[in-house]
């Protein structure tokens, strides 16, 4: 059984370094340093993450919790064929419904804690793209 333990995130996010111009595919060496783990929850875990620019498309086999710490940004939701905008101010959270596909924009920057199931589907092309990737 594992034992209770006090994260402190502000602690966490000091340690996480900003990355100012995040585009769709990056991975590695690229954002490294933007995000941590804060944790491990069911089969996933608790993230922060510190940047500005645009994520990828993203799904997940269950609920993903998206609070904003500090900052803005948008998180578009796929519903049918529409993208639907969904601005998320400071200490703001949102629920992405399970297997919804879903992406940030992000102009100026956010801190954003999440706690996102795996595994986690990727694209950078849109979902409904029948040359997906």
């Amino acid at each position: 059984m594992k034992k209770a333990q006090v994260v402190s995130i502000e602690k966490i996010l000091q340690g996480v370094t900003f990355l100012p111009d995040r585009k769709p595919g990056m991975t590695g060496k690229g954002v490294e340093g933007a995000f941590a783990t804060l944790g491990e929850y069911r089969d996933g875990g608790i993230f922060v993450g510190h940047y500005a620019g645009l994520s990828e498309w993203e799904r997940h086999p269950a609920d993903e919790i998206v609070m904003v710490l500090e900052g803005q940004t948008t998180l578009f939701i796929l519903e049918g064929e529409d993208e639907k905008p969904n601005i998320l101010n400071e200490k703001e959270m949102i629920v992405v419904p399970e297997g919804t596909w879903h992406r940030f924009e992000t102009p100026k920057g956010v801190k954003i804690l999440s706690v996102t199931p795996q595994p986690t589907d990727h694209r950078i092309s849109h979902p409904l793209d029948p040359a997906a990737d």
